[in-house]
């Protein structure tokens, strides 16, 4: 056997054995997740990557670990984006709190499938089109301009947008507390809940976000196997992060402009590759720990900052 595909064989075994722990094990039906609960699965999810970027360090070269680091990194940054909007999702419809790891736990679901889909994509496109690596950069800075300077006051109310809209004008649905029901009967017709709302925006949201982490994740390296790992692993932590950023949502008012630094910045790598300027790869890993970083620290300190300022004024 040779080592690619044991590789591929110890990823997708990590990968069934953490899913049957995350169903069996960490989630509970209709019962709350308690931050501590949430931030002791993340650190089991951080530890599982970080496992496997320890394997490939032993078994490859170290170009090919550290390349699976920074991308694992840059698309746990990314999904940290993608959690705010899921607040939004159910904080905007009043989920229940009992309901939601199990909304969650499909929603993680999807966005894995999604990610499969569109990294398949990516690959044939890649191996057929090179070039289409620098529309992928391109696609990165236009992205990471627009999100560093979108107003994060300015979030549309989710039932005013096209999902919700289209579901109440075209299928039978019904604002009934569903009891952790997707469909009810209601005078002997079936109606869909917010539930299947819910789900049906979560998709929608992993769609748009593994457009923007796929280039993300191909401006960093084109290897197929350290592409699948590292946004698979990103992904499966987004149940538990998603307990863990609810409380403090409105904490990181500048984690957007970090990330949206790191995004123009590995676009930008890419066009620099063409005039032969190659950026080593643990440079790229340091930009995006300290860009993640350091908007975490400043949104701390700017809040604590705010909160001294309240305090003076009252």
């Amino acid at each position: 056997m040779d080592k690619d595909t044991l590789s591929y064989l110890i990823f997708i075994l990590a990968l069934a054995v953490s899913f049957m722990l995350d169903l069996f094990v960490f989630s509970k039906k209709d019962k709350e997740v308690s931050v501590k609960n949430a931030t002791f699965q993340y650190f089991f999810w951080v530890t599982v990557a970080l496992a496997y970027f320890a394997y490939l360090w032993i078994q490859y070269d170290h170009q090919r670990a550290l390349n699976y680091l920074s991308a694992y990194f840059m698309e746990m940054s990314l999904s940290i984006d993608n959690i705010f909007v899921f607040v939004l999702i159910f904080s905007s419809l009043q989920v229940k709190k009992e309901n939601t790891g199990r909304v969650l736990m499909i929603g993680v679901i999807l966005a894995i499938l999604f990610r499969i889909i569109f990294i398949g994509i990516g690959i044939a496109l890649v191996n057929q089109f090179h070039w289409i690596l620098y529309i992928f950069g391109a696609i990165l800075v236009y992205t990471g301009f627009k999100l560093f300077f979108q107003n994060q006051e300015e979030e549309a109310d989710i039932k005013e947008g096209a999902i919700y809209k289209f579901i109440r004008k075209y299928l039978r649905y019904t604002d009934i507390e569903p009891g952790g029901k997707y469909v009810i009967q209601k005078h002997g017709k079936a109606y869909f809940t917010k539930l299947f709302l819910v789900i049906l925006m979560i998709g929608v949201t992993d769609i748009l976000f593994a457009l923007d982490s796929i280039p993300a994740v191909f401006a960093i390296t084109t290897d197929n196997l350290v592409v699948f790992s590292s946004n698979i692993f990103a992904v499966l932590g987004l149940r538990a992060l998603f307990f863990i950023l609810q409380k403090v949502a409105d904490k990181f008012d500048y984690l957007q402009q970090g990330i949206a630094i790191v995004l123009v910045y590995i676009g930008a790598k890419m066009f620099l590759e063409i005039i032969r300027i190659e950026i080593p790869i643990w440079m790229s890993l340091v930009a995006i720990v300290v860009c993640i970083g350091s908007s975490i620290l400043f949104s701390i300190y700017h809040n604590r900052k705010k909160s001294k300022l309240e305090q003076i004024h009252d």
